[in-house]
């Protein structure tokens, strides 16, 4: 109550001393408007999801199933906002790594993509929400096989603690999609789905770590080039199975199936800004706990917008989940020695938080020079005038999503 008194009266002194804009440059209100940024677009986001892949359009009730299309879209618009932020603020657009390195980790971000999607017409939301939580327990694996990383004995409880919940939630009553066919090869098939989403999402996370570490690179030319070749490759998949003409006939049936995934597309880059932004300027605690917050509301609205009804023994497995999960939010909070030192600490180990894309959010980002233009990292550091970020720091972040 006293901090909510203090926060008030920091407020008032704000606006006294300089109106309206003052108060909207204080930290509760830049911290407000990441909350509203991060936590809006991202339950839109699942919102839509949910809607374009589980939900019938048209009088006959047709499915949309073309997940590689969706990716697509996903990739385009993240790449055009990029453009756009390059331009606007004069940023070096040139590629930082090699194309081969671009194509490598793009691969596998859009495996885990396009896994993410196509399990919703197994699984519900809920499910398919609470498997990305579990999201640590894969890049400790990866992080400890390809770069001999150790973890503290609490972050092993906190994975034991996940997992224990994710699988007391699929023992406790349905988890299969409303409109699947109910049966254990429907879960089984679902459950596959979201394991080869955690495998290939870690896999990418701690590849891009392993590929780029020790190389600087502006934050939106990774998010340009990255969201690129992840467009290409999903466009050529898409292409070469048929998926791209099947979705063009599809749109042309259902015209409202497009404006659902622009706005889904539009959202997930949004998401990718602020939660850029809320890592820089207000380290790990605050970004954790608003990501962790936000999954939960987003499995209470699809409950509550989908019907998905949850059994006792559900509902106390995903508050088991969620108790692991601010735990390990607070516990990198408690670590944080500046606002940007925490903010890499959430985006690098705290990978578990973002179930996204980041992916990246959700979902991708990377670098390309020649050999001898690649600028080491111990050669930029303490250039306070560049916006670089260390590629294998914020991978995550945008992967979210």
């Amino acid at each position: 109550m006293a901090g909510l008194l203090e926060c008030f009266q920091g407020l008032k002194y704000a606006h006294g001393e300089g109106g309206f804009k003052a108060v909207l440059a204080t930290t509760p209100m830049r911290i407000l408007g990441s909350v509203l940024g991060i936590v809006g677009s991202l339950i839109v986001y699942g919102i839509l999801q949910e809607r374009v892949m589980t939900q019938p359009y048209g009088d006959e009730d047709e499915l949309f199933t073309q997940t590689i299309f969706l990716v697509l879209n996903n990739r385009t618009v993240s790449a055009i906002v990029a453009v756009i932020i390059i331009y606007a603020k004069e940023l070096p657009a040139r590629p930082v790594a090699k194309w081969w390195e671009y194509c490598a980790v793009s691969l596998s971000n859009v495996a885990s993509t396009t896994c993410q999607y196509e399990a919703l017409k197994y699984i519900s939301f809920p499910v398919q929400t609470l498997g990305k939580c579990a999201k640590m327990i894969p890049v400790m694996i990866w992080g400890t096989i390809m770069m001999k990383k150790t973890y503290t004995p609490t972050k092993y409880l906190i994975a034991l603690a996940i997992t224990g919940g994710c699988t007391a939630f699929a023992l406790g009553g349905s988890i299969s999609s409303s409109h699947a066919k109910q049966g254990k090869s429907t879960s089984f098939k679902g459950i596959g789905l979201m394991v080869g989403y955690l495998g290939f999402d870690g896999f990418t996370s701690t590849f891009q770590d392993k590929l780029f570490k020790g190389y600087m690179m502006e934050t939106y030319n990774q998010m340009l080039w990255v969201n690129t070749f992840s467009g290409i490759i999903s466009f050529f998949i898409s292409w070469f199975s048929g998926e791209l003409m099947d979705a063009v006939e599809f749109v042309t049936r259902h015209p409202s199936v497009m404006r659902d995934i622009s706005i889904l597309s539009i959202c997930a880059t949004v998401a990718q800004l602020f939660i850029l932004y809320t890592i820089k300027n207000f380290g790990a605690l605050v970004f954790a706990t608003i990501m962790t917050t936000r999954q939960f509301m987003s499995i209470l609205l699809s409950c509550l917008i989908f019907v998905h009804p949850l059994g006792l023994q559900q509902w106390l497995a995903t508050g088991v989940i969620f108790a692991a999960l601010y735990t390990e939010a607070f516990g990198k909070g408690s670590s944080e020695s500046t606002p940007k030192e925490g903010g890499k600490d959430a985006a690098g180990e705290g990978e578990a938080l973002l179930g996204m894309k980041a992916s990246n959010a959700e979902e991708g980002l990377p670098k390309n020079f020649e050999e001898e233009d690649r600028i080491p990292l111990q050669e930029l550091r303490g250039k306070e005038d560049r916006e670089v970020v260390n590629y294998g720091a914020t991978a995550e972040t945008v992967k979210q999503v």
